[in-house]
């Protein structure tokens, strides 16, 4: 059967070529940007492209620095998990293997929590199986973020021995970064600021409290171009966009529902199911969703992803990570195991994960010497 997928932009850019491109900027040679002394990709967790034009005039710094070019296509799962570490391992869900929010580690029935798990569930650092950029490109790589974040197992994961250097509040760590880029020449310096995605988790991207915080990050920008040193290139991207689910549209999964008929585990996250299926109930679990949920959500079976080229190409030990079906809605709409007793996620408004262009499609807004 035509799944009809989306397809990305014949010229579209890739988030996995964001830094490679920055650091073939700092030869000279980069088919992307100017030529830079050294280079700040800054992640605005949550920030789409959509929903950056949809709040122009509460960024206005930003909005006035983004050109028509300036746009790349996150990963899927658009998840933070995987498009984090597809912008610093230069590599795809398929190759570097973090392929959901929530995943299966083969042979087992443990759903593992992909930035958390770690450090709660013993994910080894080789679940993780792509070479960090930080040791890969041969040049200082540091990293500017908040505090919890350092030490922790995703970090090491994704960044390596990138000098990690901590501060909770957002303008320290733009001063930071700047001076860092100053400081260092040849250097690549990660930028981190997750306050958009935790608002607009909580209270939805179209929001006052997600424009309040909108209008914090362009203040943060604007100065951070003026502290850049004239050789330093900025990148401004992020991980994923946004839409708003509000609760009456959740599809909840329940005992006696035939979508679970044959579920073994459910993984992935709400707007991007990874449905694991009891054995030899592949084939009926996604003839069942096919029936009731095509018509406002792709559901694909295992095979058909991995042949889609969604994920890049799939190693052999990643192929079981993936669950025997993917659901990815297209509608606004998200799913939910309501057999669960933990009913805190179902509070959560902003939500992405699928493949829609507001969830795909990010900012790539060129400050600096790139400019």
């Amino acid at each position: 059967m035509s799944l009809s997928l989306p397809a990305d932009p014949p010229r579209a850019r890739s988030l996995s070529r964001v830094v490679p491109e920055m650091a073939a900027a700092l030869e000279g040679a980069s088919e992307w940007f100017a030529p830079a002394r050294s280079a700040i990709v800054w992640v605005l967790d949550g920030l789409g492209a959509h929903n950056l034009a949809q709040r122009a005039g509460h960024a206005r710094f930003l909005s006035e620095a983004k050109t028509k070019r300036d746009a790349a296509r996150t990963v899927f799962p658009s998840t933070t998990a995987a498009a984090l570490t597809t912008l610093l391992t230069g590599t795809l869900p398929g190759e570097h293997g973090i392929v959901g929010y929530r995943t299966r580690v083969p042979g087992t029935d443990d759903v593992v929590n992909q930035l958390r798990g770690w450090d709660t569930d013993g994910l080894p650092l080789s679940f993780q199986r792509a070479t960090p950029l930080s040791a890969s490109l041969g040049r200082p790589f540091f990293a500017v973020s908040r505090r919890e974040y350092a030490g922790t197992g995703f970090t090491a994961a994704t960044l390596g021995d990138a000098q990690f250097h901590a501060a909770d509040d957002l303008d320290e760590r733009v001063r930071v970064a700047a001076d860092l880029a100053a400081r260092n020449a040849g250097s690549l310096v990660y930028l981190y600021a997750p306050d958009l995605d935790a608002v607009g988790h909580k209270r939805g991207w179209e929001s006052d409290e997600w424009v309040a915080t909108l209008e914090t990050v362009d203040a943060a920008a604007r100065a951070l171009s003026k502290a850049l040193d004239r050789g330093t290139g900025v990148v401004v991207t992020s991980d994923h966009g946004m839409i708003d689910v509000p609760r009456h549209r959740h599809v909840l999964l329940q005992d006696g529902d035939e979508l679970v008929a044959g579920v073994r585990l459910i993984g992935g996250e709400p707007r991007m199911l990874h449905l694991y299926a009891e054995p030899g109930e592949a084939e009926a679990v996604l003839a069942r969703w096919r029936e009731a949920e095509a018509s406002r959500s792709w559901v694909l079976s295992r095979e058909e992803l991995i042949a889609s080229g969604l994920l890049g190409a799939v190693a052999a030990d990643v192929r079981d990570r993936i669950g025997d079906v993917v659901v990815a809605p297209r509608a606004g709409i998200a799913y939910y195991d309501d057999r669960l007793a933990d009913k805190a996620p179902q509070k959560m408004i902003g939500q992405h994960g699928s493949l829609t262009d507001e969830e795909r499609t990010v900012p790539l807004v060129r400050l600096g010497a790139f400019a």
